[in-house]
């Protein structure tokens, strides 16, 4: 029986990285479904930022590029990459993070002091904007107000324009994004859903805005979730996991699940999904939106008030359906509400902002 038991091929243990052929494989990368080493797997995450940054020309030497940073673990994992690789590679970047304040209790005072903590381990300086001091309102006043239906609306309008206003204040050339390539494919859909052509045509563009007041980019484009889940976590880097408390019913969470589950059956399904958003042809005849600026406050927009403006005139007047949905009528009847008004505006009828764009 010993000798039967001995005669017996014994069974292989873990399996060795399918890269270096040398350490015992760590994890199966969700991309590829490569068996590697934790080693071999910072490597080729690194490398292929690198090369989209490198491919697409993201950056220059000399330019001052904030990341935007929430103290999730995108945006850490993106300023931790881009520090790394700004010095591996010789970038020539003056880096810096950018935060911004929704003013949601029990929530953002707790993810900024994450963002506060990679300040100092990385050797960024950070800038905070609020919406308190820009808008004069926070998202507890706003939900408390609203209720918790399209309350992302809100906070999705101004935090945009929340960071571009900090990334003027940096006098910075660019912001770069932690959006990764699961964002990417649920806005694919989610455009489509909604019949969104417009921003259908931009949304896989890996830079944009540059007609704007600053480019923004997104050096994750092509970088899975969970990818950068497993480099935050075997980095054992700092970073601020509990999600959003106004945002468990937000329509994009079902488009998340939705990839999530075709991941599930089929990884390469997300970039497939990404390459068609960059093949799709909009047609000639299909009217767009011509880009302009808002005529309150100077920022981007395609009607006479940006989208920041007719949410906060809402808020200040009381009705905060205004601008929202179907309810789209406070631009086309301006001049009526101005020439009631007799051309003034109410003292409450805070701008959004007082930079000039």
């Amino acid at each position: 029986m010993e000798d039967s038991a001995a005669g017996k091929p014994k069974k292989s243990g873990a399996r060795q990285c399918c890269i270096c052929n040398q350490k015992r494989a760590a994890l199966k990368r969700p991309k590829t479904l490569e068996q590697i080493c934790r080693e071999c797997f910072y490597e080729v995450f690194e490398e292929e930022i690198h090369q989209v940054i490198v491919e697409n020309q993201l950056f220059k030497p000399g330019e001052r590029i904030a990341i935007g940073a929430s103290g999730g673990k995108d945006s850490t994992v993106l300023a931790y990459v881009l520090s790394e690789l700004n010095k591996r590679h010789n970038y020539g970047l003056d880096l810096f993070l950018l935060s911004v304040d929704e003013g949601i209790t029990g929530y953002r005072d707790d993810s900024l002091e994450t963002v506060k903590r990679n300040e100092m381990q990385y050797g960024l300086p950070l800038k905070i904007v609020s919406y308190k001091d820009l808008y004069g309102w926070t998202m507890d006043e706003i939900v408390k107000m609203i209720g918790l239906k399209n309350n992302c609306t809100f906070c999705g309008v101004f935090r945009r324009q929340a960071l571009d206003r900090g990334a003027a204040l940096l006098k910075v050339d660019k912001l770069a994004t932690g959006h990764n390539a699961d964002d990417i494919a649920e806005t694919v859909l989610l455009n489509i859903l909604r019949g969104d052509i417009a921003r259908l045509s931009r949304c896989t563009s890996i830079v944009t805005g540059e007609d704007g007041p600053i480019p923004r980019c997104k050096p994750f484009k092509y970088t899975y979730e969970k990818e950068i889940v497993m480099y935050a976590y075997f980095k054992r880097l700092d970073y601020f996991s509990t999600e959003c408390i106004y945002s468990p019913n937000a329509y994009r969470g079902f488009a998340r699940e939705f990839i999530k589950d075709l991941e599930r059956i089929r990884p390469r399904a997300i970039l497939d999904i990404i390459k068609s958003g960059e093949n799709f042809r909009i047609s000639t005849s299909t009217k767009m939106p011509e880009q302009g600026t808002c005529e309150r406050c100077g920022y981007i927009s395609s009607q006479k008030w940006c989208k920041a403006c007719v949410l906060l005139e809402g808020l200040n007047r009381g009705l905060p359906k205004m601008g929202i949905g179907r309810n789209r009528g406070v631009n086309n009847n301006q001049k009526k509400d101005m020439k009631q008004s007799n051309g003034t505006k109410s003292i409450e009828s805070k701008q959004c902002g007082t930079l000039d764009f």
